[in-house]
């Protein structure tokens, strides 16, 4: 779910080059490029967080195993059968195949929601890494229903923790990719040294004491709702809605040379939205045990999700050290790629104060504990929010000239704001999201519908106004 590539050429990930054209042949790579990547990309500081949230979410075994065995494959699924096919046929970015269809000032828009949910999510890890430093202070750790700042230690670990990154982050993607590379194999190694510690503190011998960890769940934390294996499946698939389904990795997968890179997505489901948030939950599972937990729950308050804690039990100084450059890892590439989204709205602005902006913002976010204490809630608003313009290239591409329309037709007809998408977009979010409150019904629930009713939108008004141009 972070942002960063391990993949040395920094065009995969960050756009540097290509930008307003198709990636020559020469560029392209082959799928061994891209395992390597998505590996990493997909085990960070949002991580520490995920595995935990499952269990204040009264999860079972079986629901936990199984739904994200299913979830994952279906993100990897969306991943090989959507965004590579589009990417390697048109080797297109996100922003400029959305501009060709939808006009420069509508994908202005896009790019200032895409800006502010990306420095909400840094916000989010800078969280995580501020548990995990606040430890030698002895800082009182934010507790899962806190959503304002805890007092003073808290504040300074923040602020401190934001500069740095947004500093580093404004040297630019190529010293951001460089430090990710270097820390990915040891945070991978982390989760799964952290897992087997806490097999170990747990008493598992076999498979049975590890099923009956969770066994057939238990009654959600305070605030939390309680989760089925429908809500792992769903929430596992579209916890990178934005990213398969809404096309963002058309930015990566448009240097691949045949769709079958789409399947190294597995790397990192398997490893990161796998592994480690099994690993991580088992971390939370040894502390629900230890008796500052038991007396939040006789208390009738949810335990403290705190990564920096939590691995610090289980591997010390390593665990310690692993939160903070998982937090780091996240956040710092984050920040970079919303300077990225500010600075195609203020062109004039250099990339050095345009990802301070995004990091100043990220900070201000950081201080509240709510984005990171929130997260699957969070990032099930961030992928239902921008998915549903993925669909608007998905059903272009592949129904557009069945149903009659003009490919890239804001660019043909030289428009900068194109209604079909526009009001395609604003229905199926505006009905869907009012389900989801109106209804109390689980936003992930939800999502799909969306993207599905925006496609179809999207052609019938294409359909309607193109028609009415000509």
């Amino acid at each position: 779910m972070s942002e960063y590539s391990i993949d040395q050429d920094i065009e995969v990930i960050a756009g540097g080059e290509f930008e307003r054209e198709p990636v020559p042949t020469s560029k392209l790579k082959s799928w061994k490029s891209f395992i390597g990547m998505y590996a990493g990309e997909h085990a960070a500081g949002t991580e520490f967080m995920i595995g935990p949230l499952f269990l204040t979410a009264g999860v079972s075994a079986f629901d936990l195993i199984m739904g994200l065995l299913i979830g994952n494959l279906l993100a990897v699924l969306s991943w090989r059968f959507l965004t590579a096919e589009v990417a390697v046929k048109n080797r297109l970015t996100l922003y400029f195949q959305l501009e060709k269809i939808s006009g420069k000032s509508l994908v202005t828009g896009y790019n200032l929601a895409n800006g502010i949910l990306f420095c909400f999510l840094a916000g989010s890890m800078i969280t995580v890494s501020a548990t995990a430093v606040g430890i030698p202070f002895d800082m009182p750790m934010p507790k899962l229903t806190d959503t304002m700042p805890n007092g003073a230690t808290w504040v300074i670990i923040v602020i401190v923790i934001g500069a740095v990154i947004s500093l580093i982050a404004s040297k630019g993607y190529n010293t951001v990719s460089k430090a990710a590379n270097w820390m990915s194999p040891f945070i991978v190694l982390a989760f799964l040294a952290a897992g087997i510690v806490a097999l170990s503190q747990l008493g598992v011998s076999n498979f049975s004491d590890f099923w009956a960890i969770w066994g057939e769940g238990a009654e959600p934390f305070p605030r939390q709702i309680k989760y089925t294996i429908w809500h792992v499946v769903i929430w596992s698939w579209f916890a990178n809605a934005a990213m398969h389904i809404g096309m963002s990795d058309l930015s990566v997968l448009r240097f691949a040379k045949t769709t079958k890179a789409g399947w190294t997505t597995a790397a990192g489901m398997y490893v990161g939205h796998y592994m480690a948030w099994i690993a991580a939950a088992l971390l939370y599972a040894v502390y629900l045990k230890s008796p500052e937990a038991l007396a939040f729950l006789s208390n009738g308050e949810a335990p403290p999700v705190a990564p920096g804690p939590l691995a610090n039990n289980a591997i010390g100084i390593f665990g310690i050290i692993a939160v903070v450059l998982a937090g780091w890892t996240t956040a710092n590439p984050t920040i970079y790629r919303a300077g990225l989204a500010f600075q195609a709205i203020m062109p004039k602005l250099s990339t050095f104060w345009v990802t301070i902006i995004a990091g100043t913002v990220a900070t201000i976010a950081g201080l509240f504990p709510a984005f990171a204490m929130k997260l699957l809630g969070f990032v099930a608003l961030y992928g239902f929010i921008l998915s549903p313009f993925g669909a608007v290239i998905v059903f272009e591409h592949f129904f557009g000239k069945k149903f009659g329309i003009t490919k890239n037709y804001a660019a043909v007809a030289g428009i900068k704001f194109n209604k079909a998408v526009f009001y395609a977009w604003l229905i199926s979010f505006g009905l869907f999201y009012f389900i989801s409150i109106q209804f109390d019904v689980f936003l992930s629930f939800v999502t799909l519908p969306a993207w599905l009713l925006c496609g179809v939108l999207f052609l019938v008004f294409s359909k309607y106004t193109q028609k009415s141009k000509i």
